[in-house]
Formats: C-alpha cells, structure tokens, sequence
C-alpha cells in the first residue's frame, strides 16, 4: 500500500513509500506487545556489581589515548561510571527536546489517526526513559550532566521553530548514534546489570521511534517546498555539530581527576574515537545521503562535527 498525493504515489530514491497509517497501525501492534514498564522490569534494590564497567571501555571517549593508558583500571572504571551518567543526561535532554517536536507535529493533525495515536505511544515512551535514565543515574551514584547554557538556549530555538524534516532529522541524530552504542553494552557482560537492562529497554523501544521517524522523514522530503528541504540539510548538519560536542560533558573529566583541557585535546585528537562516532552515525549518514538530506554546506558541517568522513 503506497501513499498518494494527487493520484499518484509518493516515491523517493528508496523506492515507494509506506501508507503513513499502515506504518503507524503496524508499530502501534508492536508497541502493545513489547512495552516495558522500567519500575517492575528492572530491579533497581540489587547491589551494583562490584569491579564491572558501567559503560564498555571501547566506547568510552579516552579508550586507547595516551591519558587512558596512563590511567589505573580503578580510574577507568570511575571514567566509565561518569560517563554513563553524562550520555543519560544527555539522552534525558534530548528527549525533552523530542517529545516537544512530536507534540508540535501532530497539533495540527487528526486526532483520531493511527499516525497521532503512535505519536503519542511514543511520546509516553520517552517520559518513561526519561525517568528511567535519572533513575540509573542516582542509582550509579554519579552526579547529573547538564549541557552547556549556550546548547541548552540553542536547542530551545531548535523545538519552537524547527520544521517538520529538520524535525525528524534530528531526532534520527540524537536516536541512532546512542542506538549503536547501546546494541553494543546490553549484551555485554562486563558492564554493570542495571546499565545493560535499561540500554535492553531503550533498544527495543527506539527500535520503533527510528522506523517512525525515518518513515515521516522520507515523506517529508518528498513533499515539503524546495526551501523547507535546503534548510533541513543546514539545520541537521548544525545539529550534528552540536551533538557531537555535547556527547561528553568536560566536567566527567574534572570529576573522575584528570585535565579537562587535556582530556578534551586528546578525544578531539583520537582515531578511535573518530571511528566510534562514525561507525555510530554511518547507518544514519547513509540513509540520509539516499534521501538527499547530505548536500552541499549541510553536507560539510556534517563532516565538520566529525561524524561523517571527509
């Protein structure tokens, strides 16, 4: 079943795309059977494991700098501990931001529609893993995160007046790079039990968000004005600057007694971490090349925040 706009299907470089209510039904389907409620799914009275990672070392934004190896393991494992916190601030931020831009998008639309119903669904989903990432905070025994005033007001210009694409698109940012890196943590035994059941949760459920997204995106780039499509391409390019900025705050540095300077100078300096972040952003980068979200300036600042390879 193919969407239509006068009598005619709607098509992108991916070939046709889905019906926006057929999409909506089928992950509303989904959601009625593969919903967790993080209160009774986790337990969050167990003791942390003692000498267990709360983040995998290689994901870590140090791992293999020369600071890391002169770092002893316990300082790695506090690292990881500050870490972890930092990424769930930033996830709770993010999805802040999110839920405020699905809200604007489905204002206008109608009610009773399967596409504002999922909308919905997953607006309640990411009120429960906004707690539930404050929860895994306090229970870490890290402090919390915040970004920096300047993202912060950036980010509130961002939710009041951002378009629909440049909307999905960054969401798609903010959802699939964490995405990756939490695929990565929850099978791993090495990283704490609380941490690897709240990434199991956030996988299974932003599976869903990603689909919804990716969908509306690719509708949206099909059918919005010439000058709507030329300002998402700047606008999630100036977003993914940002992101890649915000993706570790320098006081984790402060916090676990190394040189924050230091510290920033060497991730910004690391091939690992440049190929972390990219291997995060490449099945993204990808579908938006495809989608002609990558091109010209907006194309460049994506290199420039260093998720996209020159």
């Amino acid at each position: 079943m193919t969407t239509e706009t006068a009598g005619q299907p709607l098509r992108d470089a991916l070939g046709l795309l889905k019906d926006r209510e057929r999409v909506a039904e089928r992950l509303l389907e989904s959601s009625a059977k593969h919903s967790f409620d993080p209160d009774t799914e986790l337990d969050w009275d167990a003791p942390l494991d003692e000498g267990k990672w709360f983040w995998p070392p290689e994901l870590l934004s140090l791992y293999g700098t020369p600071m890391w190896r002169r770092m002893p393991e316990e300082q790695r494992l506090e690292l990881s501990r500050h870490e972890a916190a930092s990424l769930a601030s930033l996830g709770i931020w993010f999805e802040i931001i999110l839920m405020q831009l699905l809200v604007r998008h489905v204002y206008d639309k109608p009610v009773g529609s399967a596409h504002v119903r999922y909308a919905l669904t997953e607006i309640a989903d990411e009120c429960r893993h906004s707690q539930m990432f404050a929860r895994m905070i306090e229970k870490s025994g890290a402090p919390t995160y915040p970004v920096s005033g300047l993202h912060h007001n950036l980010a509130r210009v961002l939710k009041s007046v951002s378009t629909t694409p440049g909307s999905f698109a960054c969401t798609l940012l903010g959802e699939e790079i964490l995405d990756y890196m939490q695929r990565l943590t929850f099978p791993d035994d090495r990283v704490q039990t609380i941490v690897r059941g709240v990434t199991r949760i956030h996988v299974v459920e932003e599976a869903r968000h990603v689909r919804y997204a990716r969908e509306e995106l690719r509708r949206q780039m099909v059918t919005c004005p010439r000058w709507e499509a030329g300002l998402t391409r700047l606008s999630s390019g100036e977003a993914a600057r940002v992101f890649s900025l915000a993706f570790v705050n320098p006081a984790v540095y402060t916090n676990v007694g190394l040189d924050h300077r230091e510290a920033v100078a060497q991730v910004r300096a690391s091939g690992h971490r440049r190929e972390v972040m990219q291997a995060g952003a490449k099945r993204l980068t990808d579908f938006l090349d495809e989608i002609g979200v990558l091109r010209g300036l907006g194309r460049r600042l994506w290199q420039s925040s260093g998720l996209l390879a020159r």
